[in-house]
C-alpha cells in the first residue's frame, strides 16, 4: 500500500461520544446488557440517537453480536459491521475500522464497543484451561508443556530478558505502577480511587510470575465501554468537541505469536508496536516531542517501558528513569492497573477527555494524545487531536 493511501485517513473522522458502565468486580448483569448500557451512554454523550447509527465495530472476543446490540439499542439498518482479532491489540483498531468506514462513505455513524464480565465470569488471568485445536493452539503448544500457562507467565519471560539486558532490577517496573495508581487515586471512576501506592508497596506485593509482582499486573474487571465515530464535518454539529483521529495504525512484527514470541532474536522490545509507531509518526506528522499525553496499554508494567522505547521517547533501557521523572503524563485515568481493565477501550475514552479538556487529571493544553492497544500480540494505535 502506498504512503499516499495510508495518509488519506488522518483528519477525516473524529470520536464524538464516549460512554461506559461502572467498573466493578461483579456487575450482576449480562455482557449484552453492559454493552447496551455503554453504547446508549456514548450516543447520549454525542447527542445522537440509536437510529443515527449505521455501523458497529467490536472485538472478535466480544460475546455480544453486532445485530443483537443493534436490536437491543433500537438501531435500524446497518451498512457496516466489523470485528478485530487479538484481544487487547484490537482496541485502537476498532476506531481505525470505524474511521475507515466513515472516510470511505460506507457508514456515517459507527459505534465501537467492548463489554465483558472478566472478573465475575471468564477470568483471562486464570490462563489456558481448555482449547480447541487451532493454529494459535499449536503455537502455544511450544510453551504450555513447560508451565507457561498464563499471560503473566508469558510476559515474565520477556520481562526477565529486559532486566538482564539493561542491568535492572524489578523495581524498574514499579515506577509504572506507582504513576498509574497516582492518577487512579484522584479518578472517581477508578476501582483504586483513593488508593495510591509507593515503590515499597510494589516491592512488597507477592510474586505472580517472577519478575512480575501482583502490582505489575492489570486488574480483572466487569464493565463496558463504547465510542462513537463520525465524519469531522458532522462532528462539528454535535454536542461535544470532536477528538479528531489524526492517525491510526495496526501492526504485527516478524515471528509474531500470541504473547509468546520467544523465538525472536531479541525479547527486550515490542516489534509489533514499532510497526505502529512508524506509521503513526509518518501519517500524523508528529514525533515524540509533540505528544502531550501518553495512554499506553498497561496489562503488564514491563510492556509500558518497552512501548516508550519503541516510540522513541527514550533510548533502550532508559524508560524506567523516564517514567520515574514523569517526563510524559502517562495513563491519566489510572490505566488498566488503576482504573479498569476494559481491553484498552477505557484508555481511548481517556484520550478523548484529554482532548476535550474534561479529564479529572487534565493536562493543561493537551493537543496531541497517543493511545496504544495491547502488546505481545498484533496491535494498534491512535493519535488524537482537537479540531483545528
Amino acid at each position: 500500500m502506498s504512503a499516499r493511501v495510508r495518509d488519506s485517513l488522518g483528519g477525516r473522522a473524529a470520536i464524538v461520544g464516549i460512554g461506559a458502565t461502572e467498573f466493578s468486580k461483579d456487575s450482576g448483569r449480562s455482557e449484552l446488557r453492559l454493552a447496551v448500557e455503554a453504547v446508549r451512554a456514548a450516543l447520549d454523550d454525542a447527542g445522537l440517537a440509536p437510529a443515527d447509527v449505521d455501523g458497529l465495530v467490536t472485538f472478535t472476543m466480544d460475546t455480544s453480536p453486532e445485530i443483537t446490540v443493534a436490536q437491543a439499542c433500537g438501531m435500524g439498518e446497518l451498512s457496516f459491521f466489523s470485528r478485530v482479532h487479538y484481544g487487547g491489540g484490537a482496541a485502537c483498531a476498532t476506531v481505525q475500522q470505524a474511521a475507515l468506514a466513515v472516510a470511505a462513505g460506507v457508514a456515517e455513524v459507527v459505534v465501537c464497543y467492548r463489554a465483558f464480565n472478566e472478573r465475575s465470569g471468564r477470568r483471562f488471568g486464570a490462563g489456558v484451561r481448555h482449547r480447541e485445536p487451532s493454529a494459535e493452539g499449536v503455537a502455544l503448544g511450544w510453551a504450555l508443556p513447560f508451565g507457561l500457562l498464563t499471560p503473566a507467565s508469558w510476559v515474565a519471560m520477556a520481562a526477565q530478558c529486559y532486566l538482564h539486558a539493561h542491568g535492572l532490577t524489578p523495581e524498574a517496573f514499579g515506577h509504572v505502577a506507582v504513576v498509574d495508581r497516582k492518577y487512579a487515586a484522584t479518578n472517581p471512576a477508578a476501582w483504586f480511587h483513593g488508593r495510591p501506592i509507593t515503590l515499597a508497596d510494589h516491592a512488597a506485593s507477592r510474586w505472580i510470575a517472577e519478575p512480575l509482582r501482583l502490582l505489575d499486573c492489570c486488574q480483572e474487571t466487569d464493565g463496558g465501554q463504547a465510542l462513537v465515530v463520525t465524519s469531522l464535518e458532522r462532528s462539528r454539529q454535535l454536542r461535544r468537541p470532536p477528538a479528531v483521529i489524526a492517525a491510526a495504525a495496526q501492526g504485527s512484527g516478524r515471528a509474531q505469536e500470541q504473547m509468546t514470541s520467544f523465538y525472536r532474536d531479541d525479547l527486550t522490545g515490542l516489534p509489533e508496536m514499532g510497526v505502529v509507531a512508524r506509521q503513526l509518526w509518518r501519517t500524523s506528522g508528529c514525533g515524540p516531542a509533540d505528544i502531550d499525553v501518553g495512554i499506553l496499554y498497561d496489562h503488564f508494567t514491563p510492556f509500558v517501558l518497552m512501548q516508550l522505547e519503541e516510540f522513541g521517547f527514550c533510548g533502550r533501557g532508559e524508560a524506567p528513569d523516564f517514567v520515574a521523572a514523569e517526563r510524559l503524563p502517562l495513563n491519566t485515568h489510572g490505566g488498566q492497573l488503576g482504573e479498569a481493565y476494559l481491553h484498552g477501550m477505557n484508555g481511548v475514552a481517556e484520550a478523548v477527555r484529554q482532548v476535550r479538556g474534561t479529564s479529572v487529571n487534565q493536562v493543561p493544553g493537551a493537543s496531541r494524545v497517543l493511545v496504544t492497544a495491547g502488546t505481545g500480540v498484533p496491535t494498534s494505535g491512535l493519535v488524537l487531536a482537537p479540531d483545528g
